[in-house]
C-alpha cells in the first residue's frame, strides 16, 4: 500500500511501486470508484490520445483530437 498526499488542486501521484505494478504509463486512462468509504482506482482499456504541449497548438489540432476521442470521424 502506498501513500500520497492531495494537492490544492486535488491531484495526487501514484507512487512509483504502485504504478509499476498495474503497468500505469503516462496517458493511461484510470477509472475510479467508490466502494463504502474508499475510492478505488483501477486501470482503464480506454485510450484517449495525448495533445502536444506547446504554443503552436491551434484551435482545430484540439477540436480534431476531441473528435477523435469521442470516435468521430473527420
Amino acid at each position: 500500500m502506498g501513500t500520497t498526499k492531495v494537492t490544492r488542486n486535488y491531484q495526487i501521484t501514484i507512487p512509483s511501486d504502485i504504478r509499476k505494478k498495474l503497468g500505469i504509463k503516462v496517458g493511461d486512462v484510470l477509472i475510479i470508484e467508490i466502494e463504502g468509504e474508499k475510492a478505488v482506482i483501477k486501470k482503464s482499456d480506454l485510450e484517449l490520445p495525448l495533445l502536444p504541449g506547446g504554443k503552436g497548438l491551434k484551435i482545430e489540432d484540439i477540436e480534431e483530437a476531441i473528435r477523435r476521442g469521442q470516435g468521430e470521424e473527420e
